[in-house]
């Protein structure tokens, strides 16, 4: 069984220059929950002069569906964001750090280590306040400025969090720079590090057409759990050349003609791809939307 994090109305829509209103953001989610997602980033606690798109975080998550079995992920970035977070009933705490020096100071003005130190404190703190907390690890898989980000930097950065209170690891490949021989080393050395219990999650770009091909390598190691985009929607405003994220429908057609259960109704989840195009106003990137099932 596959558990799906959708990322969508979070990061799908942090790129776009089209901002959607509130309830339209409520109805895509609705549409998702519908169609048998359960886990959904739905919004980001962000500084909203930095990131208008996602700055009617509080807003949104008054007026969406209230149920047991969804549970609702919130981008936290720094304490301010924390702060925002626990004045809302967001159920898990998203505390991303990216992995590259480099990236993290062109973007937060902070080290890794600096980033580290701080969230360390938002997690505890979160964890405190009865929130999940989750920890995301970007440019986990490379770095557009240094290339490279060795495999050992990842790992300590991961169990740094994890002492600090994370339940939860995401390998993110914040821009598309991952190939599937590369991934299946880097799951084998988290699990090596961690152990099998380890939550551990993947974060895909399709930004060099390997999506798909890194969420196979990343199954093939043993990891269930995947971040997608309902149409293929997406990108990093911080992440130059960044494109969509690896799309929820294409994904969940793999999996099924593979006989994998995904939970989800591919049929709705094309319908609400489609739906969503109209709503963006611009052709989105996933292919089964286009083609169809059969």
């Amino acid at each position: 069984m596959i558990e799906i994090c959708e990322v969508g109305p979070r990061d799908g829509l942090q790129n776009e220059k089209k901002i959607l209103s509130t309830e339209i953001k409520a109805e895509l989610i609705t549409k998702l929950i519908d169609a048998g997602i359960r886990n959904i980033e739905a919004v980001s606690f962000v500084n909203p002069k930095v990131v208008p798109q996602m700055a009617d975080a509080e807003e949104l998550l008054k007026v969406l569906p209230k149920r047991e079995d969804i549970r609702y992920g919130g981008l936290v970035l720094s304490r301010s964001g924390l702060e925002r977070a626990l004045n809302t009933d967001i159920h898990f705490l998203h505390v991303v750090t990216t992995t590259s020096d480099s990236f993290n100071l062109r973007n937060a003005k902070r080290t890794v280590n600096q980033a580290v130190e701080e969230l360390s404190m938002v997690i505890q703190d979160g964890v405190q306040s009865n929130k999940g907390v989750a920890g995301i690890l970007g440019t986990a898989f490379g770095c557009p400025f240094e290339g490279e980000v060795p495999l050992g930097r990842v790992l300590t950065v991961a169990e740094k969090f994890l002492e600090a209170g994370c339940t939860e690891i995401t390998l993110a490949d914040t821009t598309g720079m991952a190939n599937p021989s590369q991934v299946q080393t880097v799951v084998a050395a988290f699990y090596d590090r961690f152990g099998k219990d380890l939550l551990l999650g993947l974060h895909f770009h399709n930004t060099r057409g390997l999506g798909l091909a890194n969420i196979l390598a990343g199954y093939q190691a043993g990891v269930r759990r995947f971040d997608s985009s309902i149409g293929g929607l997406g990108g990093c405003p911080f992440a130059p050349k960044a494109v969509g994220n690896a799309c929820t429908e294409d994904m969940v057609n793999m999996f099924h003609g593979m006989g994998i259960e995904t939970g989800t109704d591919l049929n709705k989840l094309i319908q609400t791809a489609q739906w969503l195009e109209m709503n963006m106003g611009r052709p989105l990137d996933g292919m089964l939307m286009k083609a169809g099932i059969a």
